[in-house]
Parts: C-alpha cells; structure tokens; sequence
C-alpha cells in the first residue's frame, strides 16, 4: 500500500520543542518533494516547510529559524524539529509528498500521498 504516516504531535510548553515524522511505505520517499502544512481551528490550511527531492530546502516566513526539516533516507522518512514553539503553531500538522513539480510547493494541490495528521498543541 502506498501511503505516507505523520506522527510525533503532542502537548508542549511554549518555547518547547517537537520533531515530527513522515514515513512513507510502498514508495521511495527520497524520489518525491515531501512539505509539512498545518491547519488550525477555522483557518486554512499553510504550507510551513518543503524539502525537494534535490535537497532543496524552504520554510514559511512565521517558522524560518525556528523549524528544520530533513530526510533520512535509509528510513524512508522525512523529519520537522520544531523548536521555539509558539501558542500559534497550534495545530494539526500533515505531511504530504509530490513529484517533482514546478508549481508552488504551497498548492496543496499538487500532492500526491498525505499523512492523516497529527496534532500539535503549544499551551501553558
């Protein structure tokens, strides 16, 4: 089955960190664009980090110095440390991959395999 599953959400204390995992099965992961998006309570969904099959790395403004993304090939995943959490990033969190492409890595629409969420809470 071709599938991709997120996980590593939870609850943490603003400031705190998290790391988030995208595992894929039944594809290789390394061959795709792989983004992190989150949607809260009543907002749309936002793309918040990308990492192209080449390695190439981007991040939303509201995360850039404070999350990294990366893959480990060996595992077929694709991590988000997120460090400096901020009550705003509340949110579920979904992993989703794509082949190459030269849209916008934001267009949702694009993507191919999503992971069904996990949810990431920063509250005191």
């Amino acid at each position: 089955q071709l599938q991709v599953v997120d996980s590593g959400g939870g609850l943490v204390q603003p400031g705190g960190s998290l790391r988030l995992s995208c595992a894929a099965s039944g594809f290789t992961l390394g061959n795709y664009g792989v983004s992190w998006f989150r949607q809260a309570p009543g907002k749309e969904r936002e793309g918040v980090s990308y990492i192209g099959y080449s390695g190439t790395t981007l991040y939303a403004y509201s995360v850039e110095g404070r999350f990294t993304i990366s893959r480990e090939y060996a595992k077929n995943t694709v991590y988000l440390q997120m460090n400096s959490l901020k009550p705003e990033d509340t949110a579920v969190y979904y992993c989703a991959a794509r082949r190459p492409s030269r849209s916008s890595w934001t267009d949702h629409r694009q993507y191919d395999y999503w992971g069904q969420g996990t949810q990431v809470t920063v509250s005191s």
